[in-house]
């Protein structure tokens, strides 16, 4: 019986060895990893033998990719429910989280943890319209591993999409080009508000300290107190992390209002500028988007003598 045992064992040996060599692995780390010289070989015969063109790092994308959904399927998140995205690896130094709904509302809680009990990321998020204006920002996450918790805080009747995916790096984060209006510092309990025109399709904001907690409050607004996108946010070091986001501002009206809730001794630098800007020259397409609009008839336009009330330009239908 021992005899058996012991033979079945030294058959399986080969294929299990088999089994961790036959898998071929490819990437960039193997490929950084191959040119290492081996016995008698240069460093310079080496890497003359690598095929392939070097990596261009200067073509790198921007931090904020639009079209992140046509590569990361995206995971639906109910109402009051908790879902983890875990980065075990300590190259992942910035991921970028996009939420978004069908036309609800959206309200959630994004939090970075880093080891047990610690959370040096907090982002609370409420949007009016998950559709048109999704939720975009980058979390730094250095010293892994991390892991990203999204938490629907809504009902049960208002689901939302949620993508957390591993960015590159290497970029600075933000298009410093186009950030017209910073770096402007923000003194604690004070405010500063940013008009865009019409045209400008989306806005980034870039909010930073000198090593310092970072509080704040941004708020997107179209017409007087009249919260489009609310955004409060927490980070331990505003240096080692911090806060990226992309502001969809579709209309016209459209003003971001950045407030630092912490006290005096904390101050925060700001910037702020325009990220997409369309075309919009017709009188429609720079009317503001109004949600949650509509009339007893279910078209927008109600019954009775004041149903013109509701179209552009009055008059008689």
């Amino acid at each position: 019986m021992k005899l058996n045992i012991s033979f079945s064992l030294f058959a399986l040996g080969p294929l299990a060895a088999n089994a961790f060599t036959s898998t071929k692995v490819s990437g960039p780390a193997v490929g950084a990893l191959s040119a290492v010289p081996g016995p008698g070989q240069s460093l310079g015969s080496r890497m003359a033998a690598q095929s392939g063109p070097p990596p261009d790092y200067a073509s790198a994308p921007p931090p904020v990719k639009q079209a992140v959904a046509a590569k990361t399927p995206s995971v639906t998140v109910q109402g009051g429910s908790l879902k983890t995205w875990a980065f075990s690896s300590p190259a992942v130094e910035r991921v970028q989280v996009s939420l978004k709904t069908e036309g609800r509302p959206l309200d959630a809680d994004v939090e970075l943890w880093a080891g047990p009990d610690n959370t040096p990321h907090k982002i609370r998020v409420y949007v009016e319209n998950g559709a048109t204006r999704p939720f975009n920002a980058v979390m730094e996450t250095p010293r892994g591993p991390n892991t990203v918790a999204v938490r629907n805080i809504g009902q049960l009747e208002f689901p939302m999409e949620a993508i957390i995916e591993a960015v590159s790096a290497a970029e600075p984060l933000g298009d410093m080009n186009r950030m017209d209006q910073g770096p402007m510092t923000i003194q604690g309990g004070a405010l500063r508000t940013y008009p865009f025109d019409p045209q400008v399709d989306s806005v980034q904001v870039l909010l930073k300290t000198d090593g310092r907690p970072l509080n704040a409050r941004i708020e997107l607004l179209q017409g007087p107190n009249n919260n489009k996108q609310v955004i409060e946010l927490y980070t331990e070091d505003g240096l080692d992390r911090p806060f990226y986001a992309i502001l969809e501002t579709p209309g016209s009206g459209n003003v971001i209002r950045i407030v630092n809730t912490a006290t005096v001794e904390f101050p925060l630098t700001c910037s702020c500028g325009a990220y997409k800007i369309g075309e919009k020259n017709s009188f429609d397409e720079m009317q503001p988007v109004i949600s949650g609009f509509g009339g007893s008839d279910g078209r927008g336009e109600g019954r009775g003598p004041d149903r013109d009330v509701f179209r552009y330009g009055g008059g008689p239908n």
